[in-house]
C-alpha cells in the first residue's frame, strides 16, 4: 500500500510517499481503509520533533514511529479477534496509527461510527480538534448555561468546534478572530465577535467566566484581566506552528504562573493532548447527527 513516511525529523521535505506492507490489526484493533485524514499541529510537532522534550517519547535521534497522521475516517476492512463494536464495511471515524496512508490500524476504543450526514473529509476533521474543544469546555472549563465564554482563536480547527460546543452547553459566546473570518464565526453560533486587528480585547471592560485560549498570545496580566474573579482559564496547546521551543513552552509556563501566583483565578492546566475515547467520539457523533455541530473545512 502507499503511505506517507518520515525517517528523520525536519521540514515537510522529510516526508515521502512509499510502498509499504499493509498493517495487520491487533486483537483489539480495527484495520481501516482510509478515505480521508486531517492534519493537526500535533502532526507538525511530531514531524519536526519540536519541542525537543517530545523526542524522549518519539525517539531521541530519529522517530520511532515513521508513519505520521492521527485523525482518520474510512471503512472497516478487517477486525481483531476481540473487537465487538465494529464489523467489516462499517464507516468509522477516530484516531489511528499512521493515518496518512491507504490503510491504518486503530484501537476499537478510539473509533465511532461515522455520522451519516458527514462526508469522510468532514468526519476526519472531528476527532482531535472536536474532542479538544469538548473536553476543554465541558471538563476543564466546567462551562455552565448562562456563563460568558471568550474563545481566543475562534476560527481555527479547535476554535470552530469550541464556538459550536460552547453554544450547545449554554454559554454566551464571544469569538476572537480576524476580519476575514468574522462572518464565518458568527455563522457557526458566536453571539459576539472581536476582530483582533481592530480591537484589543485586553483593554475592554468586559469580563468572562471562562477564557478558552487556542492561540497562546496572552500574557498572565492579559488572562487575569479578561476573566472574572474565580474565572477559569483553559490553555489549549502552544499557539500554533512555532519552531522555537521557548515560544512553544511559553503558554505552559504562563499557565503554571497563573496557577501558583493568583488567588483570584482558577487556572486549568493546558490540554496538550486530547484524551481520545469512544464515549466522547460518540458525543460528537450525536451532536453532529442533531445538527448542533458541523466541521468547518477551509
Amino acid at each position: 500500500m502507499k503511505a506517507i513516511v518520515y525517517r528523520s525529523y525536519g521540514s515537510p521535505d522529510v516526508l515521502r510517499c512509499e510502498e509499504i506492507e499493509k498493517p495487520v490489526p491487533g486483537e483489539n484493533e480495527v484495520l481501516i481503509k482510509v478515505e480521508a485524514g486531517s492534519v493537526n499541529p500535533l502532526d507538525w510537532h511530531f514531524v519536526r520533533g519540536i519541542p525537543y522534550v517530545l523526542r524522549m517519547m518519539a525517539g531521541i535521534g530519529k522517530p520511532k514511529n515513521t508513519r505520521p497522521g492521527v485523525d482518520l475516517a474510512g471503512r472497516v476492512e478487517s477486525i481483531g479477534k476481540n473487537v465487538t463494536q465494529f464489523k467489516p464495511g462499517d464507516e468509522v471515524f477516530g484516531t489511528g496509527r499512521g493515518a496518512f496512508a491507504e490503510y491504518a490500524c486503530a484501537s476499537e476504543n478510539k473509533l465511532a461510527l461515522k455520522p451519516a450526514r458527514l462526508t469522510f473529509e468532514q468526519a476526519a476533521a472531528l476527532p482531535v480538534a472536536g474532542i479538544t474543544a469538548l473536553q476543554g469546555l465541558r471538563d476543564k472549563g466546567e462551562l455552565r448555561p448562562g456563563q460568558k465564554v471568550l474563545i481566543n482563536g475562534a476560527s481555527g480547527g479547535v476554535g470552530t468546534f469550541a464556538v459550536q460546543i460552547a453554544k450547545y452547553l449554554g454559554g454566551e459566546v464571544t469569538g476572537v478572530c480576524s476580519t476575514k473570518n468574522e462572518e464565518m464565526v458568527r455563522s457557526i453560533g458566536a453571539d459576539h465577535v472581536i476582530d483582533y486587528t481592530k480591537e484589543d480585547l485586553t483593554t475592554s471592560s468586559q469580563r468572562y467566566d471562562l477564557l478558552f485560549d487556542n492561540v497562546g498570545n496572552l500574557s498572565l496580566r492579559d488572562c487575569r484581566h479578561v476573566v472574572v474573579a474565580k474565572g477559569i482559564i483553559v490553555m489549549n496547546g502552544g499557539g500554533g506552528l512555532k519552531e522555537n521551543e521557548g515560544q512553544w513552552l511559553g503558554p505552559l509556563l504562563g499557565s503554571l504562573t497563573v496557577l501558583v501566583s493568583s488567588p483570584f483565578v482558577s487556572q486549568k492546566l493546558p490540554s496538550i493532548l486530547a484524551s481520545i475515547n469512544c464515549k466522547d467520539l460518540g458525543v460528537l457523533k450525536d451532536l453532529v447527527d442533531a445538527g448542533t455541530v458541523t466541521p468547518v473545512i477551509d
